[in-house]
């Protein structure tokens, strides 16, 4: 026997199974990053944190597991209890660049080790010169550094690092010979550009911008439309340079074997806290977007993608880890 019912009764019966498939947990919860208090990673998984709390968990804490370059974090949580109680935020880089740049070190995969839930926020990254250089665009440095005779020194934050890889992607288009200074974070390299020692940075947009015109000064950004504090800064796509546009990003992941329920949970409680104005505000502050996926299977082609655009970078470029 069968029933006919109305349209309003089965909308009803859909949002009811939908709420089913939607789970919370009922005790407390923690935030694993592998990066040191203070910093970026940890600042956002902090906001996350208070406004995830009731939403998603009674309590919810950060916790720091630091070393090897973030890969201990991303360990741990894969071996955690896929139980819903225990998720990653981690960097783009740390699932989809550095698979390629250290394989015999890295002993994750994202997409079986891990169940992706959602982009908490995006960020772009930024090249910077020292403000009295006399390159007043990129277009202009281009053609300075084309002037030049040897290598051009210039900085990342890190070997290894998207910036890095972003920079010898550009030597190489623009046919300019790019003598890479690594260090270990942005700050020194920041400062050494701004003394002149160096002829640009390429990072992130939040660890550059308090300088933009007051001791640095920014060419380009990675993003695919300029950013509203800097309308006048370009992106790289305006300038020729599309394959340069690699926004950066903070992302959530469960352990594999959650049980869907609570990883749809999960992500409707991230995407419910990055559309409070607060969470807006605090992470602009940052020079972050609250960008999140719009599905837990988005987010998983998303990373699929990008990590196969990096194999492809990684390989042409010739990097060794010694590099």
């Amino acid at each position: 026997m069968t029933f006919a019912i109305g349209r309003r009764a089965a909308l009803g019966l859909l949002a009811t199974a939908g709420a089913a498939r939607a789970q919370t947990v009922q005790r407390p919860a923690r935030i694993v990053i592998g990066f040191p208090p203070g910093g970026s990673s940890d600042v956002v998984a902090r906001l996350y944190a208070e406004r995830l709390r009731g939403a998603y968990a009674p309590s919810i804490v950060v916790d720091g597991r630091v070393g090897a370059a973030g890969r201990i974090a991303v360990e741990f949580v894969k071996g955690a209890d896929a139980d819903g109680l225990t998720w990653l935020q981690t960097p783009a880089s740390m699932l989809t660049l550095q698979p390629h740049v250290f394989p015999r070190e890295v002993r994750y995969d994202a997409l079986t080790d891990l169940i992706p839930v959602s982009t908490v926020c995006t960020f772009p990254f930024a090249f910077a010169v020292p403000k009295d250089h006399p390159a007043q665009s990129l277009p202009a440095w281009i053609d300075w550094a084309k002037a030049q005779r040897g290598d051009i020194a210039w900085a990342s934050p890190a070997a290894g690092s998207a910036p890095h890889f972003m920079g010898i992607v550009l030597g190489r288009k623009i046919g300019v010979s790019m003598n890479h200074v690594p260090y270990r974070g942005a700050a020194p390299a920041v400062q050494d550009v701004i003394a002149g020692r160096l002829a640009c940075f390429i990072g992130v947009l939040g660890d550059v911008s308090t300088h933009h015109g007051q001791g640095l000064r920014l060419l380009a950004v990675s993003s695919a439309a300029r950013n509203p504090r800097f309308p006048d800064v370009p992106t790289f796509a305006e300038l020729g340079h599309p394959d340069l546009n690699k926004d950066e990003w903070f992302g959530a992941l469960l352990p594999a074997g959650t049980p869907a329920s609570l990883v749809d949970g999960l992500h409707r409680a991230i995407r419910a806290a990055a559309a409070t104005p607060e969470m807006v505000a605090a992470l602009e502050r940052l020079e972050y977007a609250p960008t999140t996926s719009d599905t837990p299977a988005a987010f998983a082609a998303r990373i699929r993608a990008e990590r196969e655009d990096w194999a492809r970078i990684v390989r042409d470029s010739g990097f060794r880890p010694e590099n």
